[in-house]
């Protein structure tokens, strides 16, 4: 009979870790980045591969970042959303198309629109490595000095945009020197 005991306990043990894990906003992952100054890089912008762009450029005023691909059907689901908040807001968002085709990038924002300051190629997904991304698409929020405030995990919507980006941004556009 006690042989049977630890293989009990072990699966109730399993399954209320389980059941946390379930009650669980799946869309939150932390990020060791947050509180601390982006992973610097310089990359090819897609509209010109012959000039490039990097985080140094991008400092100066609060940013975002979205990491997308047109083969990710989030950052389709995505798409219109970053098109109205581009449209309304002084925010620029810099896009870093990852492990993409090129032609198809450009052609994705001729088609769909161009939310986008400017969009860099990471071929080589070695920017998003450093970066910490799990999987397009990702926008992180900077500050003025490039310091990283907050990481969104999944198609991003105007309801994320209202409830966690625009209070992070308000704050840090009043605390900016």
């Amino acid at each position: 009979m006690s042989r049977f005991i630890v293989p009990i306990i072990a699966f109730v043990a399993l399954v209320v870790v389980f059941m946390i894990g379930l009650n669980r906003d799946p869309t939150y992952v932390p990020s060791p980045l947050i509180g601390k100054p982006a992973p610097e890089f310089v990359l090819p912008l897609l509209s010109d591969e012959t000039q490039q762009l990097g985080t140094k450029d991008m400092l100066g005023e609060v940013y975002m970042l979205n990491v997308w691909a047109t083969w990710c059907v989030g950052c389709r689901q995505e798409h219109q959303a970053l098109m109205d908040i581009s449209a309304t807001t002084s925010v620029p968002i810099y896009g870093l198309n990852w492990k993409d085709d090129p032609e198809a990038a450009r052609s994705w924002l001729v088609q769909l629109g161009n939310p986008y300051a400017s969009t860099v190629m990471d071929l080589d997904g070695r920017v998003a490595i450093d970066w910490g991304v799990y999987g397009a698409p990702e926008t992180f929020l900077m500050d003025a000095e490039g310091i990283v405030l907050y990481k969104h995990i999944a198609p991003m919507t105007m309801d994320i945009w209202t409830a966690e980006f625009l209070p992070r941004i308000q704050a840090a556009q009043k605390s900016a020197p």
